[in-house]
């Protein structure tokens, strides 16, 4: 049985690692004891993704350690890599006794046709886990393998697959920082809510999670203002989830007088330090203005041709604030979710997700984004090269397959 899978090259290797591979190669016929074979059905591909492969080898990342590069003409394990992506699938065959051929699932899968996966003892009604001992503990929450018959936030109709693929890896990152920003009073609380890369689904989930909860509580005390390029702000704006949107250049000038009076706590999703600067730079010289916090909350800035992003030395302190300028501090979900897990029941945890998530998929089809689906090996080769070459637009999102399309998928839709 053939099977394809996407590659790219790794950029120690010397070559130019925004090629797109799609790798040839058969499928073992024995399965190994407690493994399973998948057939991936399709798979999102975003910024994000973009971002995996970049740090494919930045040594706290290690994206390209989650799947097994095969062996082919002029491609191998040293000098290629293959970037993960979320996507669903069904089991054709398992050799584990609480696994079953036929389930449905959902997980942090390889861009390919078919997919040997090792199941890890801890099964579960709700997932197994592919055990990855050579990856730090905290990478777990990638090698969960969600059993779709029991997620309460499964939908099994293709939309709401597609926009599971292309929100949830992002959606709870956006949520419990809300959750943490809100509950903890972090800082003493804020008046002001900064977001830097505004049009990425990340920023923008917290912006919309924000704006909800001000919302619900009858209150618009706590602004949300966006920093975005020039090119995706007019998108930014149409999103109608800031309260305010300036592009990178004008800021600085445009954060004055009335708007900038109050405490703020700055979100850089963008992780770009010369960025980073200028915002402390820019509340230095206000005094009714204060910087509260600095939050690092993603990568966007990053490309497949980055060999060496500035923010790959993660937790390493790099940026160097000066005089009593708060540091760039990272929001870990799994620390803050282990504390909630201590504060609430599993119960109201879950309670909380399923309406957020359910608010979710009702609110995102008011926001212009435009689903492209792609099937098909050539296709999606060349829908990567396309995104080489003119970049990602904020409005777009794919949804890519390996398979050929099928008359019951068709190739774009409005969310």
């Amino acid at each position: 049985m053939e099977n394809l899978i996407l590659c790219h090259p790794r950029a120690s290797s010397g070559q130019d690692p925004s090629q797109a591979i799609i790798v040839k190669y058969e499928v073992p016929q024995t399965i190994p004891n407690d493994h399973v074979l998948l057939e991936v059905d399709r798979f999102g591909f975003s910024a994000n993704n973009m971002t995996y492969q970049a740090l494919g080898e930045a040594p706290h990342f290690r994206y390209f350690e989650f799947h097994h590069t095969p062996e082919a003409e002029g491609v191998s394990s040293k000098t290629h890599g293959v970037t993960p992506v979320w996507g669903f699938g069904t089991i054709i065959e398992s050799t584990h006794p609480k696994v079953y051929p036929g389930e449905r699932v959902y997980g942090y899968f390889a861009p390919a046709r078919y997919l040997l996966l090792q199941v890890s003892p801890d099964v579960n009604k709700y997932a197994f886990f592919v055990p990855r001992p050579h990856l730090p503990p905290d990478r777990r929450p990638y090698n969960q393998i969600t059993r779709c018959a029991q997620d309460p936030l499964y939908d099994p109709s293709p939309t709401a697959e597609d926009l599971t693929m292309l929100y949830r890896p992002l959606f709870w990152t956006s949520f419990w920082c809300e959750d943490w920003l809100n509950s903890s009073n972090y800082k003493g609380g804020s008046t002001h809510i900064l977001i830097s890369s505004a049009s990425s689904k990340t920023a923008f989930c917290l912006a919309y999670l924000i704006r909800r909860r001000n919302s619900l509580q009858g209150s618009s005390t706590r602004r949300v203002i966006g920093l975005t390029s020039t090119k995706n702000l007019a998108f930014t704006k149409r999103l109608a989830l800031y309260d305010d949107a300036f592009d990178y250049d004008s800021f600085d000038t445009s954060l004055v007088g009335n708007l900038a009076r109050g405490h703020w706590i700055y979100v850089d999703v963008a992780g770009n330090n010369a960025l980073n600067a200028r915002v402390r730079d820019h509340f230095r010289v206000y005094d009714d203005s204060e910087l509260v916090a600095c939050i690092a909350l993603g990568l966007t800035n990053v490309s497949a041709s980055t060999i060496e992003p500035s923010s790959a030395s993660w937790g390493s302190g790099s940026e160097a604030p000066q005089g009593d300028d708060p540091k760039l501090e990272h929001f870990l979900m799994p620390e803050w979710f282990a504390i909630r897990k201590q504060q609430l029941s599993v119960s109201a945890i879950t309670r909380m997700q399923k309406e957020a998530w359910t608010r979710l998929m009702s609110d995102c089809g008011t926001w212009g984004v435009s689903l492209r689906r792609v099937c098909g090996p050539d296709q999606v080769k060349a829908a990567y090269e396309e995104i080489v070459r003119c970049g990602l637009a904020p409005e777009d999102a794919f949804v890519w397959s390996l398979w050929e399309e099928t008359k019951e998928y068709g190739s774009r839709a409005k969310l």
